[in-house]
């Protein structure tokens, strides 16, 4: 007897965004990242990624039709225009509808926020269960999610990162999809629940190789040791989204045992309240760090890091504090500074064209007022770019990603990268692109957080991490968030 083919239908929206960022996420965002579907999806897809865990799944169960809806994501800024997320929803319910599937996989963020919609993901989420009510639904999530409580009664199952830089985007797409297979041959029957309480946590403390969360990784990974259980997790959370319902909670998918689901959910999350104190931490200002840095005796190559405008927690590459900073030091070696994102600058950089000067240009300090006036200087154009490039890091590796055109401006010993479009300096290709040898350079102060490390750890002597006014600052007081989350700002 011949078994019947199975079908999977796969679909994807990610993104973080940050109330606190002028910049919306339209579709504009959207298509410069990712805004593909069917095979193109597919042929697109990084090497670590969700998506190419599909493409695996696939290769390895020849028995599953597999077809692909659009797939979006954008790099992390501002809340989501209202017109895309809508198109979206729509487009993806309009596939779903009247079609028949044995199973649903999503790869989700969960810390959506839209100009109108709170919880993004929920609506999604709801929508496709009205198409599809019976089907078995998994998604996997970002640790930096706000997961809603009710999320987990339109999901079958659900997975989420384990690290954090995110190098196992693959692997957790694959703990979904299996879930999913096994679901669909009637090996096990998952129960979901997610518990969020609105713990706040700085998301900056939160690496998994070292600290809190590196703990209660283990914590969790003794709960899955448990043949019955299928996913016991934890979510950081993400302050900065600023919604009623941010906050860390506990993921738990059960084999047909409610009552252990529910147990564990309220272990994790109570393990994770009473580990709170210890993601508080103190950093240096970007003075403070930049003296360290230029006094290190340390050989080889030093990083500083500015969490507060970092472009993957939705910073502007806008705010001048950390500039400021290092022309005020004025150093004597070579600095490279990444990056300052001001079309209008790179206009006039590539006007003047490499070798010409640009005389009292004022950098950072343009999109938002809040953290700081410009910094003025003269600088000489070295390098003119087009933008594109291929991560070669751990982190996303092969994805293509567009800063727009770009420019290297000199100004005395620091060569600062400004970009038309915001985008992350952590993989080694974006300085390639802009003709820095990492090896032969002595200092980066480089707008980023912990996604850097997934790269740069191996590189760097040292990465001193500085706090410093922005969008994503540590010290969640300078923010203006809305009163339920202010109370509810750790001490």
């Amino acid at each position: 007897m011949v078994e019947p083919r199975r079908r999977l239908a796969v679909a994807r929206f990610w993104y973080e965004g940050n109330s606190f960022s002028p910049a919306l996420a339209d579709r504009a965002a959207f298509e410069r990242r990712e805004w593909n579907k069917g095979q193109e999806a597919l042929d697109r897809a990084a090497e670590e990624s969700e998506l190419r865990a599909v493409i695996e799944f696939k290769a390895k169960h020849p028995d599953w039709d597999v077809t692909v809806f659009r797939c979006a994501s954008a790099s992390p800024a501002g809340q989501i225009d209202d017109e895309i997320f809508t198109a979206f929803l729509e487009e993806t319910v309009a596939d779903l509808t009247g079609k028949t599937f044995d199973a649903i996989y999503l790869s989700l963020h969960g810390a959506g926020v839209t100009t109108t919609r709170e919880d993004p993901e929920i609506d999604l989420l709801r929508a496709i269960r009205n198409v599809q009510p019976d089907v078995p639904i998994g998604a996997s999530f970002d640790i930096h999610g706000n997961l809603a409580n009710a999320l987990a009664q339109y999901l079958t199952t659900a997975s989420v990162y384990r690290t954090y830089p995110h190098i196992d985007m693959r692997e957790t797409a694959w703990r979904v999809l299996d879930v999913l297979e096994r679901t669909v041959a009637g090996q096990v029957r998952p129960v979901c629940r997610i518990l969020n309480e609105g713990l706040l946590l700085p998301s900056f403390n939160m690496r998994t190789k070292e600290g809190p969360m590196r703990d209660l990784e283990e914590f969790t990974a003794n709960l899955r040791k448990d043949p019955a259980v299928l996913e016991a997790t934890l979510f950081g959370g993400f302050p900065f989204a600023n919604t009623p319902g941010t906050g860390g909670c506990a993921l738990v998918v059960t084999d047909g045992d409610a009552a252990k689901a529910d147990a564990l959910a309220r272990t994790i999350h109570d393990e994770m309240k009473r580990r709170q104190p210890d993601f508080m931490i103190s950093l240096p200002s970007a003075a403070d760090g930049i003296a360290r840095a230029l006094t290190s005796n340390k050989p080889g190559l030093l990083a500083i890091t500015d969490p507060g405008d970092n472009p993957y927690s939705g910073g502007i590459n806008d705010t001048p504090e950390m500039l400021r900073a290092l022309v005020a030091a004025k150093p004597t070696r070579h600095v490279v500074f990444a990056a300052i994102t001001d079309p209008d600058v790179v206009a006039m950089a590539r006007k003047a064209g490499v070798g010409g000067t640009l005389t009292g240009i004022e950098l950072g300090g343009k999109m938002m007022k809040d953290y700081g006036p410009p910094v003025q200087l003269d600088a000489e154009v070295v390098k003119l770019t087009d933008g594109v490039y291929r991560n070669i890091g751990p982190m996303e590796t092969g994805i293509e990603l567009r800063c727009g055109n770009s420019a290297v401006l000199k100004s005395g010993n620091i060569s600062i990268i400004v970009t038309e479009f915001v985008t992350p300096a952590n993989d080694p290709a974006f300085f390639h692109l802009h003709g820095i040898d990492i090896e032969k350079e002595r200092l980066l102060c480089v707008k980023a957080k912990n996604h850097f490390r997934a790269a740069f750890d191996s590189l760097c002597t040292e990465i001193i991490d500085i706090d410093a006014p922005g969008p994503a600052c540590l010290d969640m007081n300078m923010l203006p968030f809305i009163p339920d989350l202010k109370a509810r700002i750790p001490n």
